[in-house]
């Protein structure tokens, strides 16, 4: 039984747009923070974006903002993230579990298999 999920990657030309998918049982999107993360080779996860499920308030890094949106569909508890403007930095395994602080992040022990992103030159 897989717990969490991630679904959507594939490859893209550079400039394309790719939207990443996420599934996480027993959690109720709108009742957490949640958040996108990426791994680069030899790296720890880092964060791409996050999501207030109650407020519906967004955080992007500096390298997502215009171009990256982070969202839920509380219908059918699936967690989005929509990239456009794709580049060749975007690749990456990506990610989604619950938002914490990056000193906490040790305690998610839950990891889908992950997405993976190219994105080609």
């Amino acid at each position: 039984q897989v717990q969490v999920a991630e679904f959507g990657g594939g490859l893209v030309q550079t400039g394309g747009s790719l939207r990443l998918s996420c599934t996480i049982s027993d959690r109720t999107f709108n009742n957490y923070e949640v958040a996108w993360y990426r791994q680069p080779p030899g790296k720890g996860r880092e964060l791409v974006a996050a999501l207030d499920g109650r407020s519906g308030r967004a955080h992007y890094e500096d390298s997502g903002k215009g171009r990256i949106t982070i969202s839920r569909n509380s219908a059918n508890n699936i967690m989005h993230l929509q990239v456009n403007s794709l580049s060749p930095d975007d690749t990456d395994i990506y990610y989604c579990n619950e938002f914490v602080g990056v000193l906490d992040l040790e305690s998610l022990t839950r990891w889908g298999q992950g997405a993976r992103v190219t994105v080609s030159s």
